[in-house]
């Protein structure tokens, strides 16, 4: 199955993430020869069951392993160990996905165990991001599961010389419907290689009758976390182990002029590593390594650079280098824009702007790495195990095949842990030093040497007649990114371009990508266009759309929030948004209070409608939409990343707001289970919806239109002077 065109559109946002700017010079004793003995399952990226993982697979190419024992093992004690390249980072797949291959399998989840995002262990896999884990992994485990289940009542058919579809497969066991004998999984399997190529299209079961997928199984290790037990990759240790600190630069694209390491030196215990642009420390214990890191004295020479004053000036003047003299380009035109605009009644044409912001991961980067001859082991939390594996190799000149990477389920990423960034330190730290050494970034490198979730302006023209048919759409994004970009709506004269931009901070994916900043554009417009036509905002977007799908989210949204049943006040107001994003559909509503006083703006509540297809995990998937409009918030209100020259101005949780229980609405979620259409992801999607609704309701009730995010960063009356003068 090849990629949709929108999974490749953001491959390559995700490929062209800038990696930190170390380069190795390493010395000739620390060369390793390329050796080529590893045993490495490679992907097809035309396989249903992986995605493409862009122009840093190098060494991964190859073939899916369509072979059931690159996916499934079962021991002689019935225990089932399933093997999958994915990422637990919070979104809880280590439950979900063990659900789907213990429904195939008959078996409780509990005689389930993942393996997850280890390179020596699981098969080739791009990484975890872009909501495909359920739609596309969970698809390719449910076809081995249902592989591996028909193989074992073959097996049993064989051993009793019995009619196959006399036999059945129920917890654990193969049972004779007509005799009553039963054997094991495990006495069947005898702990050998399932010897099956997986077919296309085997025969699994339809959602309807899901007895362990579909319903709310408790978080698989849910009483580790709970407890504290789990171990992420910065709790880790290994014999021997040392503390690494890296020398950061003093602005971006700073270059060492001189370092006087004399004092650092002299500190028991140290080792320094200075290679190319790269200082670091590795010392017995942290307070060590910072200590000599703090006595390291270093002239850096700074370029000018642009500032957050000329930010969205700046996207729209410098686009994006090309690259072997081609630039890129994403442009959709149906119909003709011009003809739309002049055959229209009435025309809008606005401006929306959405900032940098960060992901703030409750766990910072981190790596473990371990040499062992010429071997390199490193533990760290990325979405990106085997990404991280070529990016290390590379970067220390070694052969793919003599790294490993494994990552502990990790405490969140957002979409900002495709990158190697501390495994690449650690390792050059590790190497140099003879020894283990673990690298954990202080929540200040987090803030400022982390990428950011990209800025953008967007520029939006319409045109519609007097009865609210739109006739004309045209869409222009400037840096922040293609996804979400196409409008839902039913508009004959369309023309959608987005515009890649030389970003001025280091850039990447977000959850959502740009989806957020091109629903918040989207859905702030069709609200301008409805109040221009004095329409109902809901009944507007739904006499413009003809999508079933999405007009049942906007209505369960509506219904249960109670839309239009009281009027917006000065102190109240009302706003709705919705769309479509990988597969998954969503309507937000949202509630807003003003203080009259002081213009401070509360959200009250929040009602949420999502439908991705069947619902693999109920509660787990309510967890998901929950979490993304708390999220949400703070992207909407207040969150921004400020920088000069070169600088990041709050790389501090003191400075940069994040969401707070203080700031936290009654969020209500309404899921729709479609049991008859095959299930989405949903870790994305459920975000982009609260932006736009807020900015909705505050207009509804201020008549105050804010186009840009965050909305009220200082306050409503800062973006009125009608409201700032009062």
């Amino acid at each position: 199955m090849n990629q949709a065109p929108e999974f490749l559109i953001e491959d390559r946002q995700h490929d062209s993430i800038r990696r930190l700017a170390h380069v190795f010079d390493l010395e000739r004793r620390d060369f390793l020869k390329l050796l080529g003995g590893g045993v490495l399952v490679g992907i097809s990226a035309s396989s249903p069951a992986q995605e493409s993982g862009g122009a840093h697979r190098q060494d991964s190419e190859g073939n899916i392993p369509d072979s059931l024992a690159a996916w499934i093992h079962i021991a002689e004690d019935d225990a089932i160990t399933v093997n999958t390249g994915k990422v637990e980072i919070g979104q809880n797949i280590r439950t979900s996905l063990a659900q789907q291959v213990a429904e195939e399998l008959r078996v409780p989840i509990s005689a389930i165990q993942l393996v997850m995002a280890d390179t020596a262990l699981t098969p080739f896999d791009a990484g975890t991001f872009g909501s495909r884990t359920t739609p596309i992994m969970g698809h390719q485990l449910r076809n081995a599961a249902t592989t591996a289940r028909e193989l074992l009542i073959e097996m049993a058919a064989q051993r009793w010389q019995s009619d196959p579809a006399t036999l059945s497969a129920a917890d654990g066991k193969i049972t004779n419907t007509k005799t009553q004998q039963s054997i094991t999984y495990g006495e069947l399997a005898k702990g050998q290689q399932l010897a099956r190529t997986i077919p296309a299209d085997p025969a699994v079961t339809p959602a309807k009758d899901w007895r362990i997928a579909g319903t709310s199984v408790a978080k698989v290790n849910g009483r580790a976390f709970a407890t504290g037990s789990h171990r992420y990759t910065s709790d880790l240790t290994r014999p021997g182990m040392l503390y690494g600190k890296v020398l950061r630069p003093s602005a971006f694209h700073a270059t060492l002029i001189s370092l006087d390491a004399s004092a650092a030196e002299k500190i028991p215990s140290t080792k320094l590593v200075h290679d190319g642009d790269f200082v670091g420390i590795a010392a017995p214990d942290e307070y060590t390594a910072t200590r000599a890191l703090n006595a390291l004295r270093a002239q850096w020479k700074i370029m000018p650079q642009p500032s957050e004053s000329e930010l969205y000036n700046y996207l729209r003047k410098n686009p994006e280098p090309a690259v072997k003299g081609v630039r890129r380009r994403d442009r959709q035109v149906s119909g003709s824009i011009e003809q739309g605009l002049a055959s229209a009644d009435k025309t809008l044409a606005q401006t929306y702007t959405v900032a940098y912001i960060a992901h703030v991961p409750l766990e910072p980067r981190a790596a473990l790495a371990e040499w062992n001859g010429n071997d390199l082991t490193v533990w760290t939390g990325t979405q990106r195990p085997f990404s991280v594996r070529d990016e290390l190799a590379q970067a220390l000149r070694i052969s793919p095949e003599r790294v490993r990477v494994i990552v502990p389920d990790t405490g969140s990423a957002y979409g900002g842990k495709h990158m190697g960034d501390a495994a690449v330190e650690a390792a050059r730290l590790a190497k140099a030093a003879g020894k283990p050494v673990k690298l954990v970034w202080t929540r200040e490198e987090e803030f400022t040497w982390a990428y950011f979730r990209p800025a953008g302006v967007i520029d939006v023209q319409s045109g519609v007649r007097r009865d609210g048919t739109l006739v004309a759409w045209q869409f222009d994004n400037y840096n922040s990114g293609p996804a979400a970009i196409a409008t839902p709506y039913d508009v004959p004269n369309q023309q959608i371009e987005f515009h890649p931009s030389d970003s001025p901070l280091r850039q990447g994916s977000y959850r959502g990508l740009a989806a957020t900043a091109n629903h918040f554009a989207r859905e702030t417009h069709m609200d301008e266009i409805a109040h221009l036509l004095a329409m109902d905002p809901l009944q507007f977007r739904l006499k413009n759309h003809s999508d079933s799908r999405l007009r049942a989210v906007f209505e369960a949204a509506a219904n249960k929030f109670g839309w239009g049943r009281e009027k917006s006040s000065a102190t109240c107001g009302f706003g709705i948004a919705g769309g479509v994003e990988k597969g998954g559909y969503v309507a937000t509503c949202a509630e807003v209070a003003i203080d009259p006083s002081t213009h401070d703006v509360k959200i009250v509540r929040v009602v949420e409608a999502f439908e991705c297809g069947a619902i693999v995990n109920p509660n787990g998937l309510r967890n998901q939409i929950e979490g993304a409009v708390v999220q949400a918030t703070g992207g909407a209100l207040f969150e921004a990343v400020h920088f000069e020259n070169g600088r990041i101005l709050n790389p501090h949780l003191a400075d940069y707001r994040v969401p707070r229980f203080s700031d936290l609405p009654k969020i209500e979620v309404e899921m729709l289970d479609r049991k008859d259409l095959p299930s989405a992801g949903a870790g994305e999607t459920p975000l982009v919806g609260l932006a736009p609704a807020v900015g909705n309701a505050i207009f509804a009730a201020t008549e105050v239109r804010l186009r840009a995010l965050p909305l009220v960063p200082d306050g409503l009356a800062q973006n009125s002077p009608e409201l700032k003068s009062s």
